[in-house]
């Protein structure tokens, strides 16, 4: 499969964080030949027995193969794991029977190799779609990947799982779930075609706490809404958003059974906080962007209607082309939030950029300062506030601006 130079690093990049180990969790990365440079292409994770897990997966009409085999084994093994692949290179979506058998004899060569059960194994794949995946690479790798497996690989794991990313996304945290001290460690790939709904292209997360499947899940799905849901890049969905924690209860900590156990409370914060790093640094990756944007709703009907108008204006071309040019075009946002068919009260609109007023009570603000705001936008991170005047309801999104550059990657991505 062809492959582009590297691109060059975002001016957005965050640099990659000191992870230190899990307990139960050991990795291993190695090169499947998915692309023709010398690069690392798949991730085999190994999990402790016990291991507990949740999942969330995109909602696309046309989710890929290892999509549905995940959405089937998460809840056909009671909500446990102990291995993980992951390729990239080729995402394994709309490819039929072909694409579904190739992940599951991907599936029976790990539990094989790991001496696990099959449908222990899960699967996550990134790349092009409409290629069924060639899995003798990956099995090919299996006894290198084994052997390879180490308790201190995030940094190359995260490397591995790369496709147009410019830098490898990474985060760690530590939570305290009553008197025991737990840790908690993520990466996640994405750059392009993003805008999810219920995960992010893929993301996975792992925590040596004790925790059921049940609640584990219940915790997801909420903080999934406020972080992975809430950023949005180009407004298009993938057919392979997956998003996977893994609690191996190796901590010795107590065990959680409810989600609302409040001895769970620091942890779901922590889990919160780390999702969202990884959320906005696939914003910060976004294809060719050089703004980092937040967007805040405020005085919105419903918490549905907020985010919509935020997903709105985080999503228009013609915002983020805005953006890009370092114009204070608020005009725009003012278009955006009208087309998004939520209750707006239009002589009660209000739109600021940082800490500068553009618009008040439906009409520019008497002291706005063209200047000023364009002085304003040429900032690197950026944030846009609207109240729409109807309700006390909010919703803040997070998105770049959309560049040249962003055409070049993707005219010519196959090709």
């Amino acid at each position: 499969m062809n492959a582009k130079p590297s691109l060059p690093i975002s001016p957005l990049a965050v640099v990659f964080p000191a992870i230190p180990p899990v307990a139960g969790v050991e990795l291993s990365v190695a090169r499947a030949g998915f692309y023709k440079q010398d690069r690392q292409d798949v991730l085999l994770m190994r999990f402790a027995a016990g291991t507990t897990c949740a999942g969330v997966f995109t909602r696309h009409a046309v989710g890929s193969a290892p999509v549905d085999w995940c959405k089937a084994h998460v809840g056909h093994t009671g909500g446990h794991a102990r291995a993980l692949v992951v390729n990239a290179g080729c995402a394994n979506a709309f490819t039929g029977k072909a694409g579904a058998r190739a992940v599951a004899r991907v599936a029976a060569a790990t539990a094989k190799a790991l001496e696990v059960g099959k449908s222990e194994v899960l699967a996550a794949s990134t790349g092009v779609i409409g290629v069924v995946l060639d899995d003798a690479r990956i099995t090919d790798c299996l006894t290198d990947l084994k052997t390879g497996l180490a308790v201190d690989g995030w940094a190359r794991a995260a490397e591995a799982i790369m496709t147009t990313d410019t830098f490898p996304k990474g985060a760690a945290a530590k939570a305290d779930i009553g008197d025991t001290r737990v840790r908690l460690a993520g990466i996640a790939k994405g750059s392009g075609m993003i805008a999810p709904d219920m995960a992010t292209m893929l993301a996975f997360v792992a925590t040596d706490a004790t925790i059921s499947p049940h609640a584990l899940q219940d915790l997801l799905k909420v903080i999934t809404q406020r972080t992975f849901n809430a950023v949005t890049v180009d407004g298009d969905r993938s057919t392979n958003d997956t998003l996977l924690v893994f609690a191996t209860g190796q901590s010795g900590a107590p065990p959680i059974t409810r989600s609302n156990d409040p001895r769970l409370a620091d942890f779901a914060a922590k889990l919160e906080a780390l999702l969202l790093d990884l959320a906005q640094q696939l914003v910060r990756d976004g294809e060719g962007a050089s703004k980092f944007v937040k967007i805040s709703v405020t005085g919105a009907r419903s918490p549905a209607s907020a985010r919509k108008i935020a997903r709105t204006i985080a999503e228009s071309p013609l915002v983020k082309t805005a953006f890009a040019g370092e114009d204070a075009n608020w005009g725009r946002i003012v278009m955006a939030v009208g087309r998004a068919d939520e209750p707006v009260n239009r002589d009660r609109l209000a739109v600021t950029f940082g800490p500068l007023t553009a618009a008040r009570d439906g009409a520019v603000a008497a002291d706005y300062s063209e200047a000023a705001m364009s002085a304003y936008m040429k900032n690197a991170e950026l944030e846009v506030g609207v109240d729409v005047g109807v309700g006390r309801a909010s919703a803040t999104m997070w998105t770049c601006d959309l560049t040249k550059q962003y055409v070049a990657i993707n005219g010519d991505y196959r090709s």
